[in-house]
């Protein structure tokens, strides 16, 4: 995960900050272990991710190409769902890119799946787009370790989904984008009002029509994929709705800043051998040149694949094309025609 020095400092002490959190129940019952721990009781009844699928009703009996085939059907619902939020979805993508502009950031926070899917999508922004990695960041209930290992009541604290944005210093510049499959985690109900407090644009995401979560933000994003094959298992179905609109959410957005041409990563960075021979075949592609005239042109312009398209188009130095770009906000179709 790419953090910048304030998530940096937060990430090395939230995990100790979590464990006292969530150990405290646990030391509070010491000596009735075989009680077990004690939750409130919660309505999961009119949720539609917690409904039985008629569908996979006999999942135990089926054959393995008919489980397949059942979940490959319901799958299919997916994208339609998604399709179905387009207006909230492009909201979104305009509120972001103005506020990235402006110098905020895109914040994701969540619990469980939701919160892994938040930071595997901010994490893949640096190397896609060269962003600083500090633009879109992932908050997980839990904080690191949550990503690999469940840490169990993280997600039923507000006031820890609260201080974990007060702790990356969340402002009015910046959206929120609270996950929730649910609707009613309460470390994101926490950090959705704490961000509607210091004044940052908040955006509700979850699969459930009837969803707490709506009321809290500026925008919601709902996009109902019905019961799971696995029922309550939201990392299918509505963990692939949400990584599908956190996708259409940071690319709609870097596209919105001028970091592709058509349907190019002109902003990669190639930190490795295989971006490095994408970089080739992005200004190849974007230019018509060959193999061997792109390295060159990339070897000129420092690596810099957008520089390296706008010096071959507009045919000027790489210095020129770097002031074209400063001039047009980095747009490259703009920088060339001008």
């Amino acid at each position: 995960m790419s953090l910048d020095g304030r998530t940096a400092e937060y990430w090395n002490t939230v995990g100790q900050d979590n464990a006292r959190h969530v150990t405290a129940p646990a030391k509070a019952l010491a000596g009735h272990r075989t009680h077990g721990p004690h939750f409130e009781p919660v309505r999961l009844d009119h949720l539609t991710t917690e409904a039985r699928n008629p569908a996979s009703e006999t999942l135990d009996g089926l054959t393995t190409v008919e489980m397949v085939r059942v979940m490959n059907s319901e799958d299919a619902r997916v994208a339609e769902a998604v399709g179905r939020e387009a207006e909230a979805i492009a909201t979104v993508v305009d509120v972001v890119a103005d506020r990235l502009k402006r110098g905020g950031r895109l914040i994701y926070t969540g619990a469980g799946t939701s919160g892994r899917l938040g930071v595997l999508d901010a994490s893949e922004c640096p190397p896609t787009f060269n962003t600083d990695p500090s633009m879109v960041v992932g908050i997980i209930a839990g904080g690191v370790q949550a990503l690999t290992t469940a840490v169990e009541g993280a997600e039923d604290s507000p006031e820890l989904g609260a201080s974990d944005l007060e702790a990356i210093g969340l402002g009015p510049n910046d959206v929120l984008v609270g996950i929730a499959t649910s609707g009613r985690t309460p470390y994101v109900v926490g950090g959705l009002r704490y961000a509607r407090k210091v004044g940052a644009y908040t955006v509700a995401l979850s699969c459930n029509a009837a969803a707490e979560i709506i009321e809290m933000a500026d925008t919601a994003i709902t996009p109902v994929v019905g019961p799971e094959v696995l029922s309550g298992s939201t990392r299918l179905k509505a963990g692939t709705a949400t990584k599908l609109v956190l996708n259409t959410i940071t690319t709609g957005a870097m596209v919105r800043l001028g970091k592709t041409f058509g349907n190019l990563m002109v902003d990669l960075r190639p930190t490795n051998s295989k971006l490095h021979s994408r970089a080739v075949r992005i200004v190849q592609q974007a230019t018509g040149i060959d193999a061997a005239a792109a390295q060159a042109m990339l070897t000129a312009c420092g690596g810099e694949v957008k520089l390296a398209i706008v010096a071959q188009l507009a045919d000027v130095s790489p210095e020129e094309a770097q002031t074209r770009l400063a001039e047009c906000g980095g747009l490259v179709r703009k920088s060339i025609r001008r």
